[in-house]
């Protein structure tokens, strides 16, 4: 049903799993996988409402020290909804048939309040999106234009990718977390 891959120390373990793989399919590596994440603009964030129904939304994430991270105004359903039940899923990718590569990371959001976690983070999404999200670390979060914003940490607990063209899904897991 999987095949395994070989992979370095610090990488998940990646799985082709060949009941929804092309034959000619390869696992994908991790290295290509984490470029994606790098460069990916927007993420849908899945969350739990207290109700157990879904809440999903877009999101802006950037990808630093082996984790997403995105940020949310405090009264926001999603950060409501993470109060409950950290547990989260993370989508990008297109939404074209035949062509790219889509993503799934699911794991635990964990808040940020430490200033020496945040400031580089700061840093990481005004080079990826711009001066418009430029932030200031104060209060245990983000201020910028739209005001005060908690910020959380998801590092991935399994990722699955979905390659299109020479369909392929991979899973990667990450045995350590």
């Amino acid at each position: 049903m999987t095949e395994p891959t070989p992979r370095s120390a610090n990488a998940p373990l990646a799985e082709l799993d060949r009941r929804y793989s092309d034959p000619a399919a390869e696992a994908s590596d991790w290295a290509g996988t984490v470029d994606r994440l790098v460069s990916a603009e927007v993420f849908w964030l899945t969350t739990v409402r207290p109700d157990h129904r879904p809440h999903v939304t877009p999101v802006l994430a950037v990808w630093l020290d082996d984790a997403l991270h995105f940020c949310t105004g405090a009264d926001e359903r999603k950060n409501k909804n993470l109060r409950d039940n950290p547990e989260v899923a993370l989508t990008t990718g297109t939404n074209a048939l035949h062509e790219g590569y889509d993503l799934v990371v699911e794991g635990t959001a964990v808040r940020l309040t430490d200033a020496e976690r945040l400031a580089p983070l700061a840093r990481a999404y005004t080079a990826k999106y711009g001066e418009m999200w430029s932030f200031t670390v104060r209060d245990g979060g983000f201020v910028g234009q739209g005001g005060f914003a908690v910020v959380y940490r998801v590092e991935p607990r399994t990722v699955f990718g979905f390659a299109k063209g020479t369909y392929g899904q991979t899973r990667f897991r990450f045995t350590g977390r």
